[in-house]
């Protein structure tokens, strides 16, 4: 392990081998063509080049210089370990809602995210990004229990009055919450064809985050574990995202239940109750 932490390092700690790397990976360069692409010295394109020939990285083919294909090996395994780190650093302040029950949920599906989430600075963004979604989508469907209280359940019930086709599953305390915080707005709602509300007990990852699948885009939908209240939000177009956000979606909306008498009954929870 320490030899191959070492062989990281080498590469990483110079960005003048960074580059050679990544432009020998389209192709062949002399050094006239590396020493403009990376802006080092010739001298230093040197050593950079003698240093990946030692390593049997690369070959000289006349003026030019190429990958062996072990260089290319190195080269793709050092993007990908960049590229994930990328999408580490992207996803690093809202790690603890990350799905952990979903199956088949990878940090990787949301690697071209938007995310809103202010720790500090303007606090209504991830609001904001919520509302601009419903107003611009002719669909959702999801599950979660974030509570909606305000500006977006009143735009989330108006897209739906307006036509939007919408497919919802929350646990029932969570919507025995939403109905006691304005049961005329979700009697409005609840009885349009378009309009289906369902109830689901286990739903996974309730304490932390939930999911909404909109015409072309998914996002995760983050909330206190304790309050239920809207924390963060992040969404993407990514195909690979959509595919698994709907077979999750699918596979908890085959054992969800319509709302009936008991789930109406069913008392708030006291720290729902709070402002």
């Amino acid at each position: 392990m320490e030899s191959s932490i070492e062989e990281i390092e080498f590469i990483a700690s110079s960005k003048h081998r960074v580059g050679v790397l990544e432009a020998l990976t389209e192709g062949d360069h002399d050094r006239g063509d590396l020493k403009s692409r990376t802006g080092a010295h010739s001298s230093t394109i040197g050593r950079v080049l003698s240093d990946f020939e030692e390593r049997r990285w690369i070959e000289r083919n006349g003026p030019t210089y190429e990958l062996t294909p072990l260089g290319e090996f190195v080269a793709d395994q050092f993007a990908d370990l960049c590229d994930a780190m990328d999408i580490e650093g992207k996803l690093r302040d809202v790690w603890q809602w990350l799905p952990r029950e979903m199956e088949g949920f990878s940090p990787e599906l949301f690697a071209d995210a938007v995310i809103a989430y202010p720790p500090t600075g303007y606090p209504y963004e991830p609001l904001e990004r919520v509302i601009q979604l419903y107003e611009e989508n002719n669909s959702l469907r999801g599950f979660g229990s974030t509570i909606f209280k305000g500006a977006a359940y009143e735009v989330f019930t108006r897209e739906a009055l307006d036509g939007m086709e919408t497919e919802f599953i929350y646990p029932a305390t969570c919507l025995s919450a939403i109905i006691n915080w304005n049961p005329e707005l979700f009697q409005q709602t609840a009885t349009l064809e378009h309009c289906n509300i369902l109830v689901h007990d286990d739903l996974p990852d309730r304490r932390r985050c939930g999911i909404d699948i909109f015409d072309d885009r998914v996002a995760i939908c983050c909330h206190d574990p304790e309050t239920r209240a809207f924390r963060a939000w992040f969404d993407t177009a990514a195909p690979e995202a959509r595919e698994w956000a709907k077979s999750v979606f699918q596979e908890y909306r085959s054992e969800a239940r319509p709302v009936d008498e008991e789930v109406l009954a069913t008392p708030v929870p006291e720290q729902f109750t709070s402002p």
